[in-house]
């Protein structure tokens, strides 16, 4: 029933994403952060306070969700496969993250160099004003990459698990990341044990996704699939995230191009790690390539991870 009910979710945002004229359940995680940091955040303590923070934030959040489903339940089991559907669905980034990055391919497309580096500029920190094809290319790959995981994934890896109550209790981990787990002067302390939960929860499903990628999408690399593995695991250790490293390696050897390099941060650049070697030259069709490993992941995830916890299961019962 499970794995039913997240294989409709999955469709459903595939087809629909989120609707924009309605508030979407994260703005409401973000004001609810917003209200503890406020109130938080100074004098002494922080990373204790931090830390309250981020359990209060995870525990409301999903007993808000569980309780929500255990009312639709009393009414109707189908009103509350209806209703957790449908929480399922707006906590999966397919479309939109698709949407993202055609956006900027529509724009290079066209030849407007002007409006992919505005459009890039919406989905990446990094500064946009001057970037050329390819780095703009390579900012679009990565941003697809590594939010197949965060955005698409792992969702549906706590889905699979918990249901909804799991995908929200993940995403409330994955928007105090966004928003506390900085290393400024601000954040540094108050936001670290929000940035130590976010790495545990991202741990396993970045692994399985970046495993995906790199042995079940189309190979359009030199490298055997031994080599591919072993350069996978070189690189993927490189990046600054325990995680993202993981998707960004295997999509960078699964289309023989290289990903990583310096990027500008309000006036200041900073290099990040090679991922992958420079087989062919960044172009448009990457963005496409990236965006039908995003599709194939998500199939294939689902089905594997679905069938391993239902093998698992009936192990048990």
């Amino acid at each position: 029933m499970k794995l039913v009910i997240v294989c409709v979710a999955i469709l459903l945002d595939r087809i629909i994403g989120d609707p924009r004229s309605l508030p979407h359940p994260v703005m409401w995680i973000g004001k609810l952060i917003s209200f503890f940091e406020h109130r938080l955040n100074h004098g002494a303590a922080r990373f204790v306070k931090g830390a309250v923070t981020a359990v209060l934030v995870v525990s409301i959040t999903g007993f808000v969700v569980w309780l929500l489903i255990y009312l639709a339940g009393l009414v109707s089991i189908w009103l509350a496969a209806i209703i957790e559907i449908i929480l399922i669905a707006i906590a999966i980034a397919q479309k939109s993250l698709k949407d993202a990055a055609m956006v900027v391919y529509d724009a290079l497309k066209q030849g407007d160099m002007q409006e992919a580096r505005t459009k890039l500029g919406w989905i990446v920190g990094r500064d946009t004003a001057h970037l050329e094809e390819p780095e703009i290319v390579r900012g679009v790959v990565e941003t697809v990459s590594e939010n197949t995981s965060d955005g698409i994934t792992a969702p549906i890896f706590y889905a699979l698990l918990f249901g909804a109550t799991g995908v929200w209790v993940y995403k409330a981990i994955n928007t105090l990341d966004s928003m506390i787990a900085y290393r400024n002067e601000r954040y540094g302390e108050f936001g670290h044990f929000a940035a130590k939960l976010d790495d545990i929860a991202n741990f396993i499903p970045s692994r399985i996704t970046g495993l995906c990628i790199l042995f079940l999408t189309k190979n359009e690399g030199p490298f055997t699939w031994k080599e591919r593995l072993r350069y996978w695991l070189r690189d993927a250790k490189k990046h600054p995230s325990p995680n993202s490293g993981y998707l960004e390696a295997a999509t960078a050897l699964q289309l023989g191009i290289r990903l990583g390099g310096e990027n500008t941060y309000q006036g200041k650049t900073s290099f990040r790690a090679y991922m992958g070697e420079p087989i062919v030259e960044l172009k448009q069709e990457h963005i496409l390539r990236s965006i039908q490993h995003l599709y194939s992941v998500t199939i294939l995830f689902t089905l594997l991870m679905g069938g391993l916890f239902y093998a698992i299961s009936c192990t048990w019962s």
